[in-house]
């Protein structure tokens, strides 16, 4: 260890004594489940189960959301197999109570304080560790390595902002960084800067890999389709898919001409359809004619804009759709969505300003013309028009778009192929890796 690792060792250890306060503190504010604090202390809340287990970790939602696939196709490949899954915010842990599927278990990640690493890998001892994008603690890592466990870093996305930061403690993230068997990096730009760090021996190096391009497309129900089409009945249908508070107001002004002026039809579904009420009032507030589907209003011809506020439904709406937005990009801190749920559908996509959770996958469909970005809501009215007024253009991009959500479809089995190697039973076991270690200090 360097020793600042050593330094932040000592200091994460006499953190401990004060951990369960502050994780008190920080359930008072719902940024913990009171009920699980035991977790973050690194003290189990369910017993290992028998046989080979794997750990995965990622931060939050989007990461272990990521990993499903991966999860799925391990579980479906090996029977008896068993995965742990660690994250840190509550909203993860509600997810994924839903969305595991058997011989998966869910925890909250220990802190990075020596005493609850010690108790969370002597309970668990996975048999691999599976990281997730860009949230390692020195502590956790450290445990693994004293134990022999091998442990992996896949879809891994180092920032600009992170790699300048790393520059700091250069030999430290050196050191934490060589101690992976294999990283994955999720675009060019993390390759680039991990192999930086790494230094000319980036043997570990695998090919790009982002987890988040990874999934089927969005279930579809033709009946409800073909009642929906019938009711459209030949107008230009624009979708704003994942709407969060301001921006359904944002989009709809900036189609005002369109809607009013060409006859076609805004459909709005909202991230959180909670707020449909005050998205309607809001809407009907501007002028706007709106039909709220979950009352069964149906549109007619004078109707502005059709309310999707309904769960499950997306994919039927991408079907439908002439042109396709997607939101969370023209509000700050969310970050946009993901903008392969149309491409695997045959939509290209307009996106605002704000990408930055997406950036990698926006950046190969800007490339290659299957997204349009806009700056403003004068760009994005201009835009929608010009799409309208030259739907050969808008078609090729919707093809270029399906094509390049088809070329990376592969990506599953390209990290199936190099976990491959380091599943259990593929590797040498912990104490031949204590051996080896030893053999080699």
């Amino acid at each position: 260890m360097t020793l600042m690792l050593r330094l932040y060792a000592a200091a994460m250890q006499a953190f401990h004594a004060i951990a369960p306060n502050l994780l008190w503190h920080r359930a008072a504010r719902n940024k913990e489940d009171p009920a699980r604090l035991n977790e973050r202390l690194g003290i189990a809340g369910k017993p290992r189960p028998e046989g080979p287990l794997i750990w995965l970790h990622g931060v939050s939602v989007g990461e272990s959301l990521s990993a499903l696939p991966v999860i799925n196709q391990l579980l479906n490949d090996h029977p008896d197999l068993h995965i742990l899954v660690t994250t840190a915010t509550t909203t993860s842990a509600e997810i994924l109570s839903q969305r595991l599927p058997e011989r998966a278990v869910h925890q909250y990640a220990p802190l990075d304080t020596p005493q609850a690493v010690t108790k969370f890998l002597d309970h668990w001892h996975p048999d691999l560790a599976v990281f997730i994008e860009s949230d390692l603690w020195p502590n956790l890592l450290r445990g693994l390595d004293q134990r022999g466990i091998t442990r992996l870093l896949i879809s891994a996305r180092i920032t600009a902002k992170t790699h300048q930061g790393w520059q700091n403690i250069r030999r430290s993230m050196q050191s934490l960084l060589k101690g992976f068997a294999l990283i994955l990096p999720q675009d060019s730009g993390s390759d680039q800067r991990l192999r930086d760090m790494l230094g000319a021996e980036a043997e570990q190096m695998g090919p790009l890999a982002n987890l988040k391009t990874i999934g089927a497309p969005l279930p579809d129900d033709a009946h409800k389709r073909e009642a929906l089409e019938a009711l459209f009945a030949g107008r230009t249908v624009i979708l704003a898919a994942s709407t969060h508070p301001t921006e359904e107001a944002y989009i709809a002004t900036a189609l005002e001409d369109i809607l009013r002026q060409t006859g076609a039809l805004l459909i709005i579904a909202p991230r959180h359809p909670v707020r449909a009420e005050a998205i309607r009032l809001d809407l009907e507030a501007l002028g706007f004619r709106v039909s709220q589907r979950s009352k069964l209003d149906s549109p007619t011809t004078e109707t502005h804009i059709y309310l999707a506020d309904t769960l499950g439904e997306l994919g039927v709406f991408f079907r439908l759709a002439d042109m396709v937005i997607m939101a969370g990009s023209f509000s700050e801190k969310i970050g946009g969505h993901n903008p392969l749920e149309a491409a695997r559908l045959g939509k290209a996509v307009i996106t605002g300003p704000d990408l930055y959770n997406w950036d990698a996958v926006y950046q190969q469909m800007f490339d290659a013309g299957a997204a349009f970005r806009v700056s403003g809501r004068q760009e994005l009215g201009f835009l929608a028009q010009g799409l309208i007024d030259n739907p050969a253009a808008l078609l090729d991009a919707h093809r270029i778009a399906q094509a390049l959500a088809q070329r990376e479809a592969g990506t599953l089995d390209t990290v199936m192929a190099h976990l491959k190697p380091f599943l259990p039973g593929n590797t040498p076991t912990p104490d031949d890796k204590s051996h080896e270690a030893a053999d080699a200090a």
